[in-house]
């Protein structure tokens, strides 16, 4: 039988690589920034930062919500500071007090500086391509990719009783570092050969009945939780509350489902919560996991009962990944290892591998391609 093979281990490390990754697949990718529950009042603003860029997305006066780089147009000072804020009715550069209306446009200079000839229609704020999905906010650089409603397009049938446009953030964005290559973060998560062997929470709660699909541009992977009590005591009681969550079908209330869009989102779908995981560059062998949880307004007892031991039941999964990416980015830095093969039921770690290869072909190449010889002076 001829199997297909795992990514060879040189993109998962190499500068070279990391560079082209930068342009061709971030640059055209979406990119999620919050939700639009996470700025409800005018002047509220979240930020991201990724591989260089920066965007705020701020609430208008006007009640619209839009997306610019965090940019002044003077002299590129970044406008606000930190995850999140308030930045009252204008953006104010904090280098040379440039103000900038919610809408972005440019609203006053100050008269010292001698801009008397300056036409503020001709410097607003630069504009990022946004697109409001399910009431999530996403972002991206350059076009390329189908959009995030297209790519979600097969899956709206089973998200659309978790009603994500109601959702609102439990906590803040949580910001996790990684000493590994943000490929190795994605083939975790939609390895599902790893979960009987390295996360016996997770097995004894959904048995066999684990599975995985891949999609186009998003791959999904889903388990139903067993009516058999567990004999962990957080497991068993979070499984007692699950009829809780009446608003879904009743295989709704038991089951967790994942969908990880291209390049590096998921969004885990549980009944009690929805999460969205972000597997942020930092370099070749660096990545920054950004997450945070939203739920539907409910403030029984038992659905607080049920997030907190939802969090319990992944903070421990969360653990056990981490120990097992650092492992794989490791074992690739050796010369014994050039890839692996893939297994008939790998069916999204082989997806991945392919959307990558059709991208940038070098990442076919068993080792770097070589460069050519400068010439002699």
């Amino acid at each position: 039988m001829q199997l297909e093979q795992s990514l060879p281990a040189w993109i998962y490390a190499d500068p070279g690589f990391f560079e082209r990754e930068r342009e061709t697949v971030f640059r055209t990718g979406w990119q999620i920034v919050c939700h639009l529950n996470d700025v409800p009042q005018a002047g509220d603003y979240q930020t991201l930062d990724i591989l260089g860029e920066r965007v705020v997305t701020v609430r208008g006066a006007d009640g619209q919500v839009r997306s610019f780089h965090n940019a002044c147009r003077h002299r590129a000072a970044r406008l606000v500071d930190g995850a999140e804020g308030n930045c009252g009715h204008r953006l104010v550069c904090p280098y040379h007090a440039w103000s900038y209306d919610l809408d972005g446009s440019l609203k006053n200079v100050p008269r010292w500086q001698g801009f008397e000839g300056l036409e503020l229609a001709a410097h607003g704020l630069k504009p990022v391509e946004q697109e409001v999905w399910r009431g999530f906010i996403f972002v991206r650089f350059a076009p390329g990719l189908p959009s995030v409603a297209e790519m979600m397009a097969p899956y709206e049938a089973e998200i659309e009783p978790h009603g994500f446009e109601a959702l609102q953030p439990q906590g803040r964005v949580t910001l996790r570092p990684r000493p590994v290559n943000w490929k190795n973060v994605a083939d975790n998560y939609a390895d599902a050969l790893h979960i009987p062997v390295a996360h016996p929470g997770l097995t004894r709660l959904f048995g066999p009945s684990y599975s995985m699909a891949a999609g186009e541009w998003t791959d999904t992977l889903w388990g139903d939780i067993q009516a058999a009590p567990s004999p962990n005591w957080v497991e068993r009681n979070y499984q007692a509350l699950l009829d809780s969550f009446d608003h879904l079908p009743p295989q709704g209330r038991r089951r967790w489902s994942y969908y990880r869009l291209w390049p590096n989102l998921a969004f885990d779908v549980y009944p009690d919560q929805v999460d969205f995981m972000q597997f942020i560059p930092v370099s070749p062998t660096e990545t920054l996991i950004r997450e945070i949880a939203y739920v539907r307004p409910d403030a029984r007892r038992e659905v607080k009962a049920a997030r907190y031991l939802n969090w319990r039941i992944n903070r421990q999964v969360n653990a056990e990944d981490t120990v097992l990416i650092a492992r794989v980015q490791e074992g690739m830095a050796t010369s014994g290892y050039v890839s692996g093969p893939l297994g008939p039921g790998e069916v999204c770690l082989s997806a991945f591998a392919r959307r990558l290869k059709s991208m940038i072909p070098e990442a076919a190449l068993a080792h770097p391609p070589r460069t050519a010889p400068k010439e002699a002076a």
